[in-house]
């Protein structure tokens, strides 16, 4: 929050204090009205603030000076209208801004780029977003841009990590031929050859424009126009790889456990380590899907299976009748009933998820495995495969991957 404080010797202070308190507590009023409006739309215009932004920003309480920012243009004309009495004071700003100018798109050029909760690189890493991946850019402040991912999770990402494009730019660049990279890790090299200098590092599911096909590498060119060479058999073009995604239990279960052994990384959603709900996310992604990011936006989507008796509390009975391999379940931590860690089921009362690493356990109190499951509270599971909620999305129908 920003304040404007003026300030006076102390004769001319004590002569104007009456007239600075009056003005104070009008100030007062008027921004606690323009919060409290703002929080009343909150809950049908933007319920969740890693998706969807409305935030009162520039705060001048002194000069009445206000800035409402918001990604949700709809709630604009409601906002004006219950502010009428106000208007002359506050401001309404949609992103994405002028900051971003006509470059409203962006690929992302590094392996991995790492997306923080506010600006800055000492600030708590949000999520990661893979190389060739769009993101929609909505604002830059200093060297880094707030952007939203494929999931619609909304975060900062250096400027250095991402490439700027405008609409021609970004239609040029989705009308190329893509190559994914399929290797666990690798790099490209600066000629067809794997002695020369290398142009990059590569994970699972980084994603270049396909230039020219040599007799053993494939020449990619990255986002921001570097030219580089990956070797044929550790990648496959974006087509064929689409082509071969069939969004079944045994697939998302052979994913997952590739990842076996991979360190917990909060905020990480790569093969460089992965949190809980970015190890599903993963598993999904290389089967072709885009879930959302974060646990407790991943128990919102899929279908309903039922794991609890009729006191509402987990039912090994009914966990075992009824659950499904690759099902997600989720617990909550503590005494809270917030959701708090993720995991997919992989059949016979076990399930893998990243918890200092990657690892299987079981919710079987005679499993050797057990150790884990009682330290945590299993409150609820869904079953996406199969499911027709559009929060699971197929990559061959989302806007970001598709021409």
């Amino acid at each position: 929050m920003k304040n404007t404080f003026t300030y006076f010797c102390l004769p001319f202070a004590i002569c104007l204090g009456s007239m600075k308190f009056t003005n104070a507590q009008t100030d007062s009023t008027i921004y606690k009205s323009i919060l409290q409006t703002i929080e009343s739309n909150k809950p049908k215009y933007a319920p969740d603030k890693r998706t969807k932004l409305l935030e009162l920003v520039n705060v001048d309480i002194i000069n009445n000076k206000y800035t409402i920012q918001t990604t949700e243009k709809e709630v604009v004309p409601v906002l004006k209208q219950e502010l009428q009495k106000f208007e002359p004071f506050v401001n309404y700003q949609l992103l994405p801004d002028t900051s971003v100018q006509d470059k409203k798109q962006g690929i992302i050029q590094l392996s991995v780029a790492n997306l923080r909760s506010k600006p800055g690189h000492s600030e708590e890493l949000a999520t990661q977003v893979l190389l060739g991946t769009k993101v929609d850019l909505l604002q830059k402040i200093r060297s880094d841009y707030r952007v939203r991912t494929p999931e619609g999770y909304i975060a900062w990402v250096p400027t250095s990590s991402v490439t700027a494009m405008d609409s021609s730019s970004y239609v040029a660049w989705q009308k190329t031929p893509k190559i994914i990279y399929t290797n666990e890790f690798g790099k490209s090299y600066s000629k067809p050859d794997q002695k020369s200098i290398r142009v990059s590092d590569l994970v699972y599911g980084n994603i270049l424009s396909l230039s020219k096909e040599h007799k053993k590498f494939y020449e990619v060119e990255y986002p921001d126009g570097r030219i580089a060479f990956i070797p044929k058999e550790e990648a496959v073009t974006f087509d064929k790889w689409l082509h071969n995604r069939d969004l079944t239990a045994e697939n998302i279960i052979q994913s997952a456990k590739s990842m076996m052994g991979l360190p917990y990384l909060w905020g990480g959603t790569s093969v460089k380590g992965v949190d809980c709900s970015g190890f599903t996310k993963t598993s999904f992604y290389m089967n072709g899907y885009v879930i959302p990011r974060d646990a407790s936006q991943q128990v919102l989507a899929g279908d309903e299976v039922q794991i609890l008796d009729e006191n509402g509390k987990f039912s090994e009975e009914l966990a075992l009748k009824n659950l499904k391999p690759a099902d997600l379940l989720f617990f909550a931590g503590g005494r809270s009933s917030r959701i708090t860690h993720v995991a997919l089921y992989i059949g016979n009362g076990e399930f893998i998820h990243s918890a200092g690493t990657v690892r299987i356990n079981s919710m079987l109190k005679n499993a050797p495995n057990y150790d884990d499951f009682q330290t945590r509270t299993l409150v609820s599971a869904k079953r996406y495969i199969g499911s027709k909620d559009p929060q699971i999305k197929n990559i061959k129908e989302h806007t970001a991957y598709s021409n």
